[in-house]
């Protein structure tokens, strides 16, 4: 047998491991790293978040994946040169947050990388007959692990893809076995760049589990404030949008997509919500004169709205949630008081009440991916429903 082979099947059979998950989001603020202690699998998953941090990207990083992102023609010798470089530098990110917690890389089991999205392309927003799913995700796992010594597990999202789903949202595989409660409905709001939910039953029934992505979380606003303040990634305290006042005629346009009424799951990104689908609304409600405040005012808005709307059609037997938010926009005041305002009869929490920074959740959801990869696989999501297939996700990359 391959050693590499048998090390990752001690590996499988050990009571505890030490799981590294990686997110590296649409926002390109920096790289999330969580150091995550599990034992068990499948709904007997134990997990303890040891260490989280987000490195930094400089500048230089942010424009090199600007270059590409999110963009329909791009240099295609910049996406290959760019896939080894941002593993490379993942990898050496990595090594710097062991070393900063006094940790050995070979006390480490398995990496879990998410990638850089690049692209994501649903046959709803592509519309190429004869072509499906499609996603792009850079940052080679085999430079990560070679680059740290430790087996990686990345390039999640096509497995899901070729299993008939859409390669997003994937939160609710970790969502259902690090989250759920006997006898709790509990809906897991994320708003990263996308807004999604997860929706887990208290009957701990995995066929009942439901998620999808909604619309846009925070892409719109940061794109506004990264386009009018350099330097600048996000509206900090909601500074700008609070000093705004909303346009009705520019959020009903917004509003207007198909996307919006397509059925659930769904996935979206950036390469539909972006400046140019603002632009393109505000001509539409000949609203070109608003001031920043007042855009800002009005996307944040829209993001709310959006949510809630999400949530009622999918839920419409009662507005009586128990919602649980991570993601950057948890952090966004005026947001989170759209949200409030709009779902009075809801009970609003984060997942540090669950015992997971928020800010860390997307980082131990592929960790929870690779520990199930490797350890489990015997969870049945959705009987198959399109778009949840039941599915171990992750390819496996050995340092030598």
């Amino acid at each position: 047998m391959n050693p590499q082979i048998h090390h990752l099947y001690s590996v499988a059979n050990k009571s505890e491991r030490l799981i590294i998950g990686l997110m590296s989001g649409t926002s390109l603020d920096g790289l999330d790293v969580a150091l995550c202690k599990y034992s068990g699998s499948g709904r007997e998953t134990k997990i303890e978040l040891l260490e989280f941090t987000t490195v930094p990207y400089d500048p230089s990083f942010k424009d090199e994946v600007k270059s590409v992102f999110s963009k329909q023609q791009v240099n295609l010798e910049k996406v290959c040169l760019l896939n080894e470089w941002i593993g490379t530098t993942h990898a050496n990110m990595i090594l710097r947050c062991l070393a900063d917690w006094k940790i050995k890389a070979s006390d480490v089991d398995l990496v879990a990388s998410h990638g850089q999205t690049i692209y994501h392309a649903p046959k709803s927003l592509h519309k190429h007959e004869k072509f499906e799913n499609a996603t792009l995700q850079i940052g080679d796992g085999d430079h990560i692990s070679v680059g740290t010594g430790i087996i990686t597990l990345s390039d999640f999202r096509q497995k899901h893809i070729a299993a008939g789903g859409e390669g997003a949202p994937l939160a609710s595989y970790g969502d259902f076995l690090i989250f759920s409660k006997p006898d709790e409905d509990r809906i897991m709001l994320n708003i990263g760049g996308i807004a999604n939910f997860t929706y887990l039953p208290g009957s701990l029934d995995a066929d009942k589990v439901f998620c999808s992505d909604v619309g846009p979380g925070n892409t719109l606003m940061d794109a506004l404030i990264q386009k009018n303040f350099p330097g600048k990634f996000f509206d900090e305290n909601a500074a700008v949008a609070k000093a705004g006042k909303i346009s009705e005629p520019l959020l009903g346009a917004l509003k207007e997509n198909p996307f919006f009424d397509q059925p659930f799951p769904k996935t979206t990104g950036p390469e539909l919500f972006n400046l140019d689908y603002l632009n393109l609304a505000q001509q539409k409600s000949t609203t070109q004169h608003l001031t920043l405040p007042d855009l800002m005012a009005t996307v944040n808005r829209f993001t709310a709205d959006m949510i809630v709307k999400a949530l009622r059609s999918g839920f419409t037997s009662n507005d009586h949630f128990k919602i649980y938010s991570s993601g950057g926009g948890m952090h966004n005041p005026l947001l989170m008081e759209n949200l409030k305002s709009q779902l009075p009869h809801a009970t609003f929490k984060t997942t540090s009440d669950l015992g997971i920074n928020p800010d860390a959740k997307e980082a131990v959801l592929f960790a929870t991916l690779a520990n199930e990869c490797v350890c489990g696989g015997g969870i049945k999501y959705g009987s198959g429903r399109n778009g949840i297939p039941t599915v171990s996700m992750g390819k496996i990359s050995f340092p030598g």
